[in-house]
This record gives C-alpha cells, structure tokens and sequence, in this order.
C-alpha cells in the first residue's frame, strides 16, 4: 500500500485548498440557512467550483471525477474542515452523493436521464427515505413501509423519519424503501423506488433538527408519510427484492465518505485547540504549556493519524478488491472514525471554555456531526457485532 499522493490527487488538493482558503472559510460566520433552505451565498460557491473543475469528486467512473477512493480520500478530508459548506459547493453532499451512486449503478437509462442528469448538475436535491420510527431501523430489514404493485403501478404506503435531504426545497426526488413481499426471505423483502416529492400523498410533515441544529447541510431532516402514494412501475430500481442489496452498495461508499471528512473535522479541531492553547493564560501560564493540555494535543495528533491509516487502507481495498472485500475495514473504520473525532471535539471544546459551546467557533456543529455519525449509516453496536461474528467465525472448527 502505498499512500503518497500521486500528481492527480497532489493538482486536485493543491486546487481545493485554493478554494477552501479563498471562498469557503471566509463565508463560514455568516452562513445561515434560509429556512430550510441553503443560504443564497451556496450557488456563487457551486459556480465557481464547477468552473475550477472541483465538481462531483466523490463518484468515480464516466458520470463524476474518476477518481478512485484513495486519490478522493484527501479530498474529502479537505471538504470535511467545513463541512456545513464545503461537501454541497462541490456537488459532493450527503444524501444525493449515495442517491447518484445508486442511480448510476443501478437505474434505467429513463430514470439517470430523468433524476442522475440533473442531481450530477447541482440543479437538484434528493432525499433517501430509509429510517421509520415505529422500527429497530439499525436493522433495516425491519421497514414497515409497503410497495405494493396495483397494475402498471406501485402503490406506497408507510412513515419515515430523520429523511435527509427532505426539507430542503430544491428536493425533487425521494429514493424510497419498502416491502414488496414480506413472505420473502428476510434480506430479499424490500425494494427501492423513485418517488417525486409533489406526488399526491406524500406529506412532508415537520423539520427534526439534530441536536438542536438543522443540519441543513444535508438539506434538512425530516418525517414524512406516503398515504397511498402512486407511482408508475417504471419507478422501481433494480428488481424486486433487490431493496437491501442496493441499500448496502450504498451505504459502503457513504460511510467511507463520512469517516473521509471526519478527519478532516479531527484536524480542524486540533487546529482551532492548538492555538486556543497559545492564546490563553490562565495561572501564570500560556494553555499550551499546562501538561493536561498537552496530552490532550498530542493524542489527538496520534489518533488521527490512526485513523487517517485505516481509512486509507479501506479506500485501498475498496479501490483492489471492491466494497466486499474492504467489508471488515469499512466497519472497522465506521466504528472507530466518529468515536476519535468525536473525543478530540470534546478536548478542543473543552480548551475554548465557554466559547467552545458556542456559534463563534465551528466546534459544537463539528461535534453534534461527529455523535451523530456514530448513529447513522448503522450504529457502532450492529458494526461491532457484524465485524465481531467475522472474527470469531475465522477460529470456528469445520464440522
């Protein structure tokens, strides 16, 4: 493995640190949603990065960058030292970045013409409506929501939450799934299917916030209900029963790309720590020079390079043996990542004092990200137990 940059990725970072130092970081105090909405700044932004090439990073093949999982990896470690702003003025925001992936693996040439062409363009959101309330949904198996075929059509009936993407209103799109045939074995059940946002009996009810922000990076979060909703067959993607299987196609690129723009938000933090450090004297004496300040720097500085390795290696194997072969790494980095960046948050919180908590710093955003990543795309505990059974079943004696 060797993870020095090569010249693509050395232009690419070279370029987007330009862009972050001249157009990102300068809008990040005044960067306010409108409503549920992006802030009118975001579009000059999305305008001037696709003028300088920096445009759909995160999707590899003829429709995005071409890049691979390593040359994205530091890219997307880039984006994530402003996460709020960074991801979304590149195209390269969650949740449309695992809806393109989806569509352009697995949607008909109609649905990439109808929902890819435009998302690829910026000039739409989407949202994924997976998560339920009424549900374990850390097994998704569980989904309540029906798909029910009725002729030439389905018919869609079930209420999600903390649907991302929804409460923006350039969201266009819903990738929704549900159950085609509970009788099914277990994992071939659902299925996923494109339903447009202003289809009669789709109720976009309420905006949830995490922990108390909109996170309207994502486009906002939101509960929705599909009361009879009806959508031609052509809508389906992929086939019936393939539901969970895409869901996991998905979610393996996704979650590397969170934990991708995690360290970045690990070394921001330690960033913004250090020099609140030499800035403040309390006792005498610069922060810097307290030896409980110190420990705290220098493990953040060990545990993001950590981490950077082994998400370095998940790209890696993503990139050699595909998202199967990476599965114990994808895992294991999904497990880890949040939990490190979650930690140093708390230690450079913790050095700001009082400002630490605030809205001068980006520190309490970065963090409420970071405990929140340690729920979606599944929470540590299913990947702990799946990488766990893995482990053991390496020593199991053939019968």
């Amino acid at each position: 493995m060797d993870f020095a940059y090569d010249e693509k990725t050395e232009d690419y970072r070279k370029r987007l640190l330009a862009f972050m130092d001249e157009f990102v970081y300068p809008l990040e105090a005044g960067y306010e949603a409108d409503g549920w909405g992006p802030p009118a700044s975001l579009e000059p932004l999305k305008a001037e990065a696709k003028a300088r090439g920096l445009w759909n990073l995160f999707l590899p093949g003829e429709h995005g960058a071409g890049l691979t999982n390593v040359q994205y990896a530091p890219l997307a470690e880039i984006t994530g030292r402003s996460p709020s702003i960074a991801p979304a003025a590149l195209n390269c925001a969650a949740p449309d970045t695992g809806n393109m992936e989806v569509l352009a693996e697995f949607g008909t040439p109609a649905q990439q013409e109808r929902w890819l062409r435009p998302l690829l363009a910026g000039e739409i959101r989407s949202a994924f409506a997976m998560t339920e309330p009424q549900v374990a949904s850390s097994d998704a198996t569980n989904i309540g929501t029906r798909i029910v075929r009725d002729g030439d059509d389905y018919v869609i009936n079930g209420h999600k939450f903390y649907i991302s993407g929804a409460m923006n209103p350039n969201c266009k799109i819903f990738i929704v799934m549900g159950k085609t045939d509970p009788d099914a074995a277990r994992h071939v059940q659902q299925s996923q299917i494109l339903v447009p946002r202003d289809t009669p009996g789709v109720t976009v009810k309420r905006g949830m916030t995490v922990f108390g922000y909109d996170d309207g990076d994502h486009g906002g979060h939101a509960e929705v209900f599909f009361d009879d909703v009806r959508v031609p067959a052509t809508n389906l993607i992929g086939e019936e029963g393939g539901g969970f299987a895409i869901s996991q196609a998905r979610l393996g690129p996704g979650r590397i790309h969170h934990c991708m723009r995690l360290i970045g938000m690990g070394e921001r933090a330690l960033e913004l720590m250090c020099t609140r450090a030499l800035a403040r004297e309390p006792f005498g004496k610069p922060l810097a020079e307290q030896g409980v300040v110190q420990d705290w720097i220098a493990e953040a500085r060990v545990r993001i390079e950590q981490a950077r390795l082994l998400v370095l290696k998940a790209a890696w194997l993503m990139d050699t043996v595909g998202n199967k072969g990476a599965h114990t790494e994808i895992q294991a980095i999904k497990i880890v990542t949040p939990a490190t960046v979650e930690w140093i948050l708390d230690k450079a919180i913790q050095a700001h004092g009082a400002a630490g908590v605030g809205q001068d710093t980006p520190l309490a955003r970065l963090w409420a990200s970071a405990r929140t990543l340690r729920l979606a795309d599944g929470p540590d505990e299913v990947h702990k137990r799946s990488l766990a059974r893995r482990e053991i079943n390496r020593y199991r004696s053939p019968r």
